[in-house]
């Protein structure tokens, strides 16, 4: 049983690194990493990088609907990097979600 948690603590961790690099940190004023206080700050902070990355790309979307930008590449790329941004969290969710009821099945 202790390998099994083992495996899903990898691979929390392993999804974790890719959420990281999906959704980078905003950099401190003095160019130092801050650590995060805590799980769910690193969650919320990753939930709302997601946002952001989808407002941005809403945006570009409609100044090429509108006709204000002809960056329809650049629209496309962004929306691209928006809905991956959010499958990645999701994932990330669904790994966590699995890893707590694989917990609470433990038998005590």
């Amino acid at each position: 049983m202790a390998a099994a948690i083992e495996a899903v603590q990898s691979r929390i961790a392993d999804d974790a690194a890719s959420l990281r690099q999906a959704a980078p940190l905003p950099a401190a004023a003095d160019d130092q990493f801050q650590p995060v206080a805590g799980f769910g700050s690193f969650f919320e902070r990753a939930v709302h990088n997601v946002d952001a990355l989808d407002r941005a790309a809403g945006e570009k979307m409609a100044a090429v609907d509108a006709g204000r930008s002809d960056d329809l590449v650049g629209a496309m790329l962004a929306s691209q990097q928006a809905s991956l941004s959010f499958s990645m969290l999701m994932q990330a969710r669904n790994k966590i979600v699995g890893a707590m009821e694989d917990l609470i099945k433990l038998p005590l």
